[in-house]
């Protein structure tokens, strides 16, 4: 078989995500949510997508389609939270007087008051935790003597620890563990696809929960390369423009925010490049990002592969035909145990 032929008998990458109770997958041309209802039903959803690259084919091009990208599944991400709670049946819970109060002052739902508090809540912590909490060593060695690129690299390296650590804290948190569980389910019906078998909870089951195009992988991707980057970078502008200490913290600061898009699409690149390639250097080099994902994943059981792969066909081939809820979102009733 010919190099085109074998990209045109290859099926389209399927992106995913795990959410409350459920997986969201990501198909070409649609979207779609399944979760799983307190009382063991599943509940699904299906949108229409149209890539970034769809609407401006300038944001389809290399370099520039991880950037895009990076800002657009962090708001679908959100979007999808907000939907699968809402289809879980967890959104229906009387709100607090707080949260009443919120509502009444900001003139918005209950559940987008709360969505956009945590959002808020997580830019701080993430930048506490992972900006300006690792540059307080940073500061010390450079005071020390310690040239800029070294203390650029301890600096990324107590970043990469930080990161490490809330991911091994976020698994002792029970929701955190289920969700952590429905991400194997979305890496294991995604390989099953791939494979090209047929969608079942025990087939997909085989397969690794460990997936080279994870989000994980990205991160880590992302924040090494940074690093590198970032090193290269501050002694450049420390060498040129001959700028003091203050001023050299000042213009990194600033580097940092004008050149995250080119990171993150360089980073996207490289994901992808590995993820797509067998050679035994590819391999190497994706495999840290491999072993991340064992603190973001765990091995799903088959309920959870079974959401998985109804998101799967649903964002594929449409809705089951049967029941519908209210809202007009198909409903897959709980199977009942055989008789003995």
């Amino acid at each position: 078989m010919s190099i085109d032929e074998n990209k045109k008998s290859r099926r389209p990458d399927i992106g995913g995500q795990a959410v409350l109770d459920g997986v969201m997958m990501k198909a070409p041309e649609y979207i779609a949510v399944a979760v799983r209802k307190p009382d063991g039903d599943i509940v699904i959803r299906r949108d229409p997508y149209v890539s970034p690259a769809g609407k401006h084919r300038w944001m389809g091009l290399p370099m520039i389609r991880g950037a895009v990208n990076m800002v657009m599944m962090m708001k679908l991400g959100m979007e999808v939270l907000s939907a699968s709670g809402e289809m879980s049946g967890t959104m229906d819970e009387e709100p607090t007087r707080f949260e009443k109060w919120l509502a009444k002052k900001l003139g918005k739902g209950v559940d987008k008051v709360v969505m956009g508090l945590a959002m808020v809540l997580a830019v701080i912590l993430s930048v506490g935790l992972f900006v300006l909490l690792p540059n307080i060593p940073a500061k010390a060695l450079r005071s020390a003597g310690w040239s800029l690129i070294s203390v650029n690299l301890i600096s990324g390296l107590i970043r990469i620890l930080l990161l490490i650590g809330y991911l091994i804290l976020c698994g002792f948190i029970p929701d955190m563990r289920k969700t952590f569980q429905y991400h194997g389910a979305e890496h294991k019906t995604v390989y099953a696809h791939e494979a090209q078998v047929e969608l079942t909870p025990e087939n997909a089951q085989r397969f690794s929960r460990l997936h080279p195009r994870c989000g994980t992988s990205f991160l880590l991707i992302t924040f090494v390369f940074s690093i590198l980057f970032f090193s290269v970078m501050d002694q450049f502008f420390l060498s040129v423009f001959g700028l003091d200490l203050a001023g050299a913290y000042l213009l990194r600061v600033l580097s940092r925010v004008l050149l995250l898009p080119l990171v993150a699409g360089i980073s996207y690149e490289i994901l992808k490049g590995l993820a797509h390639s067998e050679t035994p250097m590819a391999r190497a080099l994706r495999w840290p990002g491999m072993q991340l994902q064992r603190l973001t994943t765990r091995e799903p059981s088959l309920e959870m592969l079974e959401v998985a792969i109804a998101s799967m066909n649903a964002a594929l081939d449409g809705l089951p035909e049967g029941a519908r809820t209210d809202k007009g979102y198909a409903l897959v009733k709980k199977a009942e145990p055989a008789l003995r």
